[in-house]
């Protein structure tokens, strides 16, 4: 038997990790760049690769942990992420580097599907209030990352220190493999037909495209927001890269106080609550004349979009608990291709409009959860709590 403790502890490690590896590549590129005398267009090849295994990951993990558990998914993904990391460290090669980010694309996609999956499997109550502990440990991660690589390299290459994080995963690897994990939901075979199933449900539908556009929305403020303020706003580079982790830090912050929250205040008014925020933090952005102003709109929207993804996947949890697996499947597939979607619809727009249509853009997206929130609750109030 389990220990639920020990589990949630694995979860909070694995998402710690996702946040870790969502934000090296980013980090470490410029570096690649110069190692590898990389052009625009192969550089940018190389970003497009991480969200094609992070789709490629998140499709797979679900339907595995449904069949066979999810034990020796965090065991195994955790070794290939160690491999990704010293592949990035030590490549000589072109094609190693893309096949070494590829693989912590991979790795990320599954251990971000499967924590998730796994809290939600292990909370009888409050799926929401411990969703959102675990999302806060994908914030430490992301925010963790630069600032040791800030404060490492000053004295150590990157290699270095991107390898020395690659042996420390071990130890998260010998964690996994001392403690137990809940059993699988299906011993007899992979639930293909089931799963098909799923994709007519519209409650699994409804969340998982509220899902769409609010990873839409957070792929917007991770990759523009610091072009926007340096084109648009006369920020430094350095003062925007400050800028963002002022977001992240509202996210990380939020999602730690939620967990409290959710124990006691409705869901649906906390997402109503978190939605109003969002609007507000998009219409300071689209009419700030200051650098202080822009920074306090970033804190807004980190606060406003922290509980979109906590308590949209509870309720999934809620509704397909036999099945929890495959449903995080499709949910995180959806919401990816949302990310690249908009991303990429924005890349358009910016080309034509310049990059100062982004709060626009962004609030269009809120207004679309405001919607999906309003037919999210009219289609699932009858089967789980709101």
């Amino acid at each position: 038997m389990y220990k639920r403790n020990q589990v949630f502890i694995a979860a909070c490690i694995g998402l710690l990790l996702f946040g870790i590896m969502l934000i090296t590549l980013g980090s470490i590129l410029p570096s690649l760049v110069s190692k590898f005398q990389l052009t625009k267009i192969a550089s940018g090849s190389l970003a497009s690769i991480l969200p094609i295994g992070i789709i490629a990951g998140s499709l797979v993990f679900g339907p595995v942990a449904d069949r066979y558990g999810y034990k020796l998914m965090f065991i195994i993904t955790t070794l290939l992420m160690i491999i990704a990391f010293e592949g990035l460290a030590f490549a000589n090669s072109f094609f190693l580097l893309q096949v070494s980010i590829f693989l912590l694309g991979f790795s990320g996609g599954v251990i971000n599907g499967a924590t998730n999956a796994v809290v939600s499997d292990i909370s009888e109550e409050n799926k929401g209030a411990n969703l959102s502990l675990l999302g806060a440990f994908f914030g430490i991660g992301a925010l963790g990352m630069p600032l040791l690589l800030g404060i490492l390299s000053k004295r150590f290459d990157y290699p270095y220190i991107i390898s020395s994080v690659g042996v420390l995963l071990l130890f998260a690897a010998a964690y996994f493999v001392t403690i137990r994990f809940p059993l699988p939901k299906h011993h007899q075979g992979f639930p293909v037909k089931e799963g098909i199933k799923l994709l007519k449900q519209p409650a699994l539908l409804l969340t998982s495209f509220f899902l769409f556009f609010q990873s839409g929305a957070e792929s917007l403020i991770n990759n523009w927001t610091t072009t926007f303020f340096q084109n648009d706003l006369s920020f430094s580079k350095e003062d925007s890269l400050y800028a963002l982790t002022f977001y992240l830090g509202g996210l990380t912050i939020t999602r730690m106080l939620l967990g409290k929250l959710l124990k006691n205040i409705s869901s649906f008014v906390i997402m109503v609550i978190s939605l109003s925020l969002a609007v507000a933090g998009g219409f300071l952005l689209l009419f700030t004349d200051s650098h202080i102003q822009s920074v306090i709109a970033l804190v807004i929207l980190g606060v406003g979009f922290a509980a979109s993804f906590p308590v949209i996947l509870s309720y999934i949890g809620h509704i397909y608990a036999q099945l929890s697996g495959t449903a995080f499947s499709i949910a995180f597939v959806i919401a990816l291709t949302g990310n690249t979607l908009i991303n990429y619809s924005f890349g358009l727009i910016s080309d034509k409009y310049g990059t100062k249509q982004l709060p626009v853009l962004l609030l269009c997206v809120i207004a679309c959860l405001i919607v999906q929130i309003i037919l999210i609750k009219k289609t699932i109030s009858s089967k789980v709590k709101m």
